[in-house]
């Protein structure tokens, strides 16, 4: 096992090693004050004055040490760039190879600061989550709240990167004009993202964009599909290739399809799933009960699948294709048949082929890492465009006819249309899905020498370096003194890196932070739940709209998601914190339900339509920082395994799901008149929960 003391030791550059937190230093004060203190209030005053003390120093020499690169940065360059003025205007290729290679000189050290900084942050993180863990205080958010916000604020100096874009800025802008095109006037500032392909300069983006989290639209499409990124317990094969390395692109497309089917066919339904109640004799409200069961045996067949996925990912697509195709062949026959249970069985059928997260789990392991985001981003806009296209299907399905006595019509076509769906799906997984070779896990190779760690689907070749902060161990020394010493933290050899056994380890590895993401993951789930399912019972009892109108209704609120998701990415996560972000997109949802109620003698289209706006793009904006946030909090032992940080969350959504689906049918009974009101009060009850819960745990979300 390589814990953080020993890693910090040996990722170090030397010359700067003074320079470093002393993390072994601070754990032993930690473990001095657990031996001394004695619980009273004067003694907690002392200790958190203290190690507050401590730490701030540990922050300033940090900082100051950067700021002093960054000068010697800046000092370089200008004599780079004093040199280049001072000779003859004419291109002469040798001179300009020579000061091309001065710049990338400076942007190799540059990545050395990078990872200086991105180190520290660790340390400083981890050793505040020990102190809290050790004394059950909450120093994280105490330290947080009196210094993040502070004008003369040192901890931001190391979370934020601070005049590195500068730096950068230089280096790109002189690359540029030392190209082999001495007649071209092209600039960073014309043309930012298509001049300039240089290798040193897109290690120090990535290297930027790893200190600062900064959030593209990709990112943030892929953190919203929670895909969860390399396991530092794996072993990546083929690493000579890595990002470069082959991987079947039709076999991606496949998986994508089936998600995207999935979600069409659990929408496809609900503007018609009334009407379907009612010709079988049951309550229009039933309607509940008919979308919620697919979510029902949903919660099993996460489970199975995600554990089947350890395995293969062609046989469970091969099964969730055949067992949706008979699923959607009994919703269909249920209307000859007269049956609701045969309708019921239908969905449950449909939601045990459930294979999401086998998706999520083909992406995350089989997709190259340099191609994971983009296949994220992929998984969430067919997502996205599965749950629109699903209920505006359902509006052009107006057909009434026969054939062999059984029933073609607006009830029965979305069953038919989806099992024959599946049937040509099937087909075309058996004949191009190609099964990747399985990883190799760290724990069943024999011991290696010095070694860091990725993941892929490929053959072994060579171990390579994939994460600095995960990096090989400094064989020293100090190897062998205090810093061994076990205790309950995070870092604790036995659950350093052994993945989640079972759903009651999983939860033990919950934080309080982790806790109020995935119950702000189930509220969000909840309300859109409500709105979505009973959207055709109210949108017919209130405004007397048709099944068309109500399929157009959703499919234009599902086409909200791309647009919303492209503000979010690429502007709005730039400008504000995550944490930010998460706050006011639960105030509007809280303002969004409000709006939902129906306290007046008239009820209006423009009423409803701008409360459904509000609630639905509001959840679709906390549903992708939320998840953002959940990976970044999440403890590393989630990260694979069945018991997953995706399986977690899949389940909380999925739990959140049938809760509605059985709050509308259990209201119903009370009367269609008050299924609006009603239905909405759990949302806004749990809504205020995870608000409040969100201000308690705000200052660790950092």
């Amino acid at each position: 096992m390589v814990r953080f003391g020993k890693r910090l030791i040996a990722d170090q550059v030397e010359e700067w090693s003074g320079y470093y937190i002393n993390y072994k230093l601070m754990k032993k004060k930690v473990k001095q004050y657990a031996q001394s203190i004695n619980g009273s209030p004067d003694d907690r005053r002392i200790l958190f004055k203290e190690f507050s003390r401590m730490l701030d120093d540990q922050i300033e020499k940090i900082v100051m040490f950067i700021l002093k690169q960054q000068g010697l940065f800046a000092t370089r360059i200008d004599k780079l760039n004093e040199q280049r003025k001072a000779l003859p205007q004419i291109y002469d290729p040798q001179q300009a190879d020579r000061f091309r290679e001065g710049y990338r000189e400076i942007g190799s050290d540059l990545l050395k600061l990078l990872r200086f900084v991105n180190l520290n942050a660790t340390g400083i993180r981890k050793i505040m989550k020990k102190f809290d863990k050790r004394f059950g205080y909450k120093f994280t958010d105490h330290y947080v709240t009196t210094r993040s916000n502070h004008p003369y604020s040192q901890i931001q100096q190391v979370f934020k990167h601070v005049g590195i874009g500068a730096v950068i800025g230089a280096l790109s802008r002189n690359l540029v004009e030392l190209q082999d095109n001495p007649g071209s006037f092209l600039s960073i500032y014309d043309q930012p993202s298509s001049v300039l392909k240089d290798p040193i300069i897109e290690s120090i983006k990535k290297a930027v964009d790893k200190v600062t989290h900064t959030t593209s639209l990709i990112q943030f499409l892929g953190q919203n599909a929670l895909i969860l990124q390399e396991d530092p317990r794996t072993i990546e094969v083929d690493s000579t290739t890595d990002d470069d390395q082959d991987y079947h692109f039709i076999s991606l497309l496949l998986n994508l399809a089936n998600t995207f089917l999935y979600m069409v066919n659990t929408y496809i339904i609900v503007p018609t799933a009334d009407e379907y109640a009612l010709s079988l004799g049951a309550a229009a409200t039933v309607c509940g009960i008919i979308i919620g069961s697919m979510a029902v045996a949903q919660i099993f067949s996460s489970v199975y699948f995600s554990a089947w996925s350890n395995k293969s990912y062609f046989q469970p697509l091969i099964f969730s294709s055949i067992t949706l195709f008979f699923g959607n062949i009994m919703y269909a026959l249920a209307y000859d048949a007269n049956s609701i249970a045969l309708l019921l069985i239908g969905r449950l059928l449909c939601g045990l082929g459930s294979a999401r997260a086998v998706n999520r789990r083909y992406i995350s392991d089989c997709v190259p890492r340099k191609q994971r985001m983009k296949a994220s981003a992929g998984f969430v806009s067919a997502s996205a465009l599965g749950m629109a296209f699903g209920p505006a299907l359902a509006g052009f399905l107006q057909l009434d006819f026969k054939i062999y006595n059984i029933s073609i019509n607006t009830n029965t076509m979305p069953g038919w249309v989806m099992a024959f769906s599946w049937l040509f799906y099937l087909i075309l997984l058996s004949i191009f899905f190609k099964e990747p070779p399985r990883q190799i896990e760290y724990d069943d190779l024999p011991p290696q020498g010095d070694v860091e760690i990725g993941v892929s689907c490929s053959v072994v070749e060579e171990i390579s370096v994939k994460e600095p902060l995960l990096g090989s161990l400094g064989r020293n020394s100090e190897e062998n003194d205090e810093d061994e010493d076990y205790d309950d933290s995070e870092e604790a050899a036995e659950d350093s890196h052994k993945p989640a056994t079972s759903i009651v380890s999983a939860y033990r590895l919950l934080t309080p932070s982790v806790k109020v993401q995935l119950l702000i993951y189930f509220m969000l789930k909840f309300a859109m739940e409500i709105l979505l399912s009973s959207s055709s019972v109210i949108s017919t009892f209130y405004f007397d709209w048709s099944t068309r109108t109500v399929a157009l209704f959703l499919a234009l609120l599902g086409l909200t998601v791309l647009p919303v998701n492209v503000m979010v990415g690429s502007y709005i996560s730039n400008m504000f914190e995550e944490r930010q972000i998460l706050l006011v997109s639960e105030i509007l949802l809280f303002f969004g339900i409000l709006f939902s109620f129906n306290i007046t003698s008239s009820y209006t289209v423009l009423q409803y339509v701008i409360s459904a706006l509000i609630t639905f793009v509001s959840a679709e904006v906390l549903e992708g920082v939320n998840l953002s946030l959940l990976s970044q909090v999440m403890s590393s032992r989630l990260s694979r395994g069945t018991y997953n940080g995706g399986l977690l969350s899949t389940e909380a959504g999925t739990l959140a799901r049938v809760a509605a689906d059985v709050t509308i049918t259990a209201i119903g009974y009370l009367g269609v008149s008050k299924l609006l009101n009603v239905t909405l009060i759990p949302s806004i009850l749990i809504c205020t929960c995870s608000v409040v819960a969100t201000f308690l745990t705000y200052n660790s979300l950092y």
